[in-house]
């Protein structure tokens, strides 16, 4: 067995189901669950129409190349330059992935490697983060270190807090912006300042972006390759970006990606991925050019989040600290007291699955930034979240000492 598995944690969810283990939840009321990010809105008819229209043609009758057809490539390419303003070239900067999750792992094990002199081989992670960026640079060799938050400006990083040792020995950075939990959007300011970092120490930066198209500011979020090339940087080197359809197109179930940047780091990719046997379906990639090539059913997609944040936020901001994100789906909440207890009586007495926070994080530093916070996903449609969030607020009132929950 890979020694490395013993070191993998287990995932928030299946802390989640221990942690209701032998909780009976209050049958007055119908379930609701806020816990997993899962988009259900519903799928676009388009896309579903492109989907079928494959699988009744040759879609299914040839292996698909790993690379994926140039029509997929070049259909992200587009939307690249219309959302983002930029140039990337579809036949060696751009690859498609089944969902970013996937390729997050695996690109790891393509950039990873023995450490120089025997020293440490670190990955700098965001803490709050996506725990795949922990098990890849577990299962990769690699130690992760967790770099502290700062709850007054919505968990951003602080970068300057990473001892120079650390950046010395790290191999990759990832990033998440739009974060998951927080939903902080990282400025033109910190992309330059990791550039800069980036060039001095060698290490890669993979920035997950899946949450770019969920929005409730006038200007959408700054992507990295974006920030790259308003920095004059549009070779784009040691950058990878990640992207999906899951959250934009609302097709968690259609596994359907890319990821794009340095064409020396993509075509490294590309040779791990030929091995790995990563290639799309024929009939996804068709599907997924349909979702690329249309951005109405984002715009609606996204008013509709922008609808039900509006009236929920406002709702829980009576009972407990919570703030609109910049982007993603998400409320990121201080309970003022322990996350477990609070998730877990929740569920009890009306039947609301949250998670906690402390879930989503490490302790480092001898401090766990989760502690005390949960994590709502509004991806229900938006009276389920409201009722959701009714609950939420009777709750609380109905808790001893309410007020404090407020300091």
């Amino acid at each position: 067995m890979n020694p490395h598995l013993s070191q993998l944690q287990a995932y928030p969810f299946e802390r989640l189901r221990a942690l209701f283990a032998g909780v009976t939840p209050n049958p007055a009321y119908t379930p609701i669950s806020l816990g997993i990010g899962e988009p259900r809105h519903a799928t676009p008819e388009l896309i579903k129409a492109a989907f079928c229209e494959a699988i009744a043609g040759t879609g299914l009758a040839s292996y698909p190349a790993t690379a994926g057809e140039l029509a997929l490539r070049q259909s992200i390419a587009d939307w690249m330059a219309r959302r983002y303003g930029i140039a990337v070239r579809a036949p060696d900067q751009i690859l498609p992935v089944n969902g970013s999750r996937e390729a997050l792992f695996a690109f790891a094990q393509t950039v990873l490697g023995p450490a120089a002199n025997g020293q440490h081989s670190y990955v700098v992670c965001p803490n709050p983060f996506y725990q795949i960026y922990e098990g890849a640079a577990l299962l990769g060799g690699a130690t992760p270190w967790f770099v502290p938050s700062v709850p007054q400006r919505n968990f951003a990083q602080d970068w300057a807090s990473v001892p120079e040792s650390v950046w010395a020995g790290a191999q990759l950075l990832f990033v998440c912006s739009p974060g998951n939990p927080a939903g902080a959007v990282m400025p033109l300011a910190e992309w330059e300042q990791l550039f800069a970092l980036s060039d001095r120490y060698g290490f890669v930066i993979a920035s997950d972006e899946c949450y770019s198209e969920i929005y409730f500011r006038d200007t959408p979020p700054l992507g990295a390759l974006q920030a790259a090339a308003q920095l004059g940087r549009t070779d784009f080197k040691n950058l990878v970006m990640f992207s999906s359809l899951s959250k934009r197109s609302n097709v968690p179930g259609m596994r359907s990606g890319f990821c794009a940047g340095d064409a020396a780091l993509m075509a490294a990719f590309l040779r791990y991925r030929t091995y790995h046997g990563s290639a799309m379906s024929p009939v996804v990639q068709s599907a997924s050019i349909a979702a690329w090539n249309d951005e109405t059913h984002v715009q609606l997609n996204r008013a509709l989040y922008r609808q039900k944040f509006a009236q929920v936020t406002p709702l829980l901001q009576s009972v407990i600290q919570v703030q609109l994100p910049d982007a993603g789906f998400y409320l990121w909440a201080h309970t003022g007291e322990n996350d477990e207890a609070f998730a877990r009586d929740l569920y009890a007495a009306y039947n609301v699955t949250v998670l906690p926070g402390s879930y989503l994080a490490r302790s480092a530093q001898g401090h766990n930034p989760g502690d005390g916070y949960i994590r709502m996903a509004l991806v229900a449609e938006t009276a389920e979240c409201l009722e959701a969030a009714q609950r939420i607020v009777s709750f609380v009132q109905g808790r001893t000492s309410p007020a404090t929950l407020n300091n």
